[in-house]
């Protein structure tokens, strides 16, 4: 059975977007191969090698995408709460440690980009915070330690 990816609509548009673009190397990399290919002895070609590379590679990550988007499950944000944190929700937290202030969406793996405020709802932080309401102090296990968290804001 297919494992589900829970994602945003915006997360599946990038997804379907990447897929496409990857969709169009497939012209660039086989005149790649036939250009090689054009040049004589394979067993000593570079190029050649070198393109059948990038082919492999570009084949394996549109298997990739292709296996993500299949098994998409969009996050209906109509549907979503903020009384508690879930996926979709824009947390904002305090670090009780160093009182720094955190703000971030929590989104499903593929989305995931903590530079750009997006948190994997399968981190230890993310975890933590599941099913706690605005308030609430809650202890996360990271790597380095426990870390309690203060709740400060839920929204979508």
């Amino acid at each position: 059975m297919a494992e589900i990816h829970f994602m945003t609509q915006e997360g599946l548009d990038n997804l379907r977007k990447e897929l496409a673009d990857a969709l169009a190397q497939r012209p660039v990399i086989s005149a790649a191969i036939a250009e090689a290919r054009e040049k004589g002895d394979l067993s000593e070609n570079a190029e050649y090698d070198a393109a059948r590379e990038a082919q492999g590679l570009l084949e394996l990550k549109i298997a990739k995408l292709k296996d993500l988007v299949a098994n998409a499950k969009v996050i209906d944000e109509s549907m979503v709460s903020t009384d508690k944190v879930q996926m979709a929700n824009k947390v904002k937290v305090q670090n009780l440690s160093n009182n720094q202030v955190m703000e971030f969406t929590i989104v499903g793996e593929t989305e995931a980009d903590f530079a750009h405020g997006k948190m994997a709802a399968t981190t230890p932080i993310a975890k933590a915070l599941m099913g706690h309401a605005k308030g609430e102090t809650v202890e996360a296990q990271v790597p380095q330690g426990v870390i309690k968290f203060k709740i400060l804001d839920i929204s979508i």
